[in-house]
């Protein structure tokens, strides 16, 4: 476990343990952007020992299960949302603050720009099906639910007819 005085790979990148892998990958790249040796005002020697941390921290946070083996070994759960909250034996008449809920998630987000031209799309697919329907009914009306189908007697007599003259005209040859 790293001692009190040692950063952590998260304070090092300036983020939350709680933070998903895009804000640490936007996290490293301003700050390798500023500590690169080659781009920093700094002294080279400061300069690349920083650059170093920041590679190590880095590559722990980037890969899920060094991440999941680094977190262990700090003392930080993703999982502790699912605890109970201290206040939970409280009067009800005590207002409760809900980000201590054990039902809220922790790792909840905005949607993404997008996830909401997704939803955006799909609303608009809805609702230009519901249009269509609605001007099918429209333009066809009852008409769409009526069919014209003739009574079974009159479709018999006429192939019974057709059959009569088929069997005259084959007579009449011969």
């Amino acid at each position: 476990m790293p001692s009190r005085s040692e950063p952590t790979y998260y304070s090092l990148l300036g983020v939350h343990p709680g933070a998903s892998a895009i804000e640490i990958r936007r996290a490293y790249r301003e700050l390798s952007k500023r500590y690169h040796p080659d781009t920093t005002d700094l002294p080279t020697a400061i300069a690349t020992v920083k650059f170093q941390k920041l590679n190590e921290a880095y590559g722990t946070l980037s890969n899920p299960q060094k991440r999941l083996s680094y977190d262990l070994k700090i003392g930080y759960s993703r999982f502790s949302v699912i605890q109970a909250p201290s206040d939970l034996n409280h009067p009800v008449s005590q207002t409760r603050h809900l980000s201590r809920s054990a039902y809220l998630d922790a790792s909840d987000r905005p949607l993404s720009p997008g996830e909401i031209f997704a939803l955006f799309i799909l609303g608009l697919t809805f609702l230009g099906c519901l249009l269509l329907v609605i001007a099918v009914g429209l333009t066809k009306g009852e008409a769409a639910f009526q069919t014209n189908i003739q009574q079974p007697d009159i479709v018999v007599q006429q192939i019974i007819n057709s059959n009569k003259s088929n069997i005259v005209n084959q007579f009449h040859n011969n």
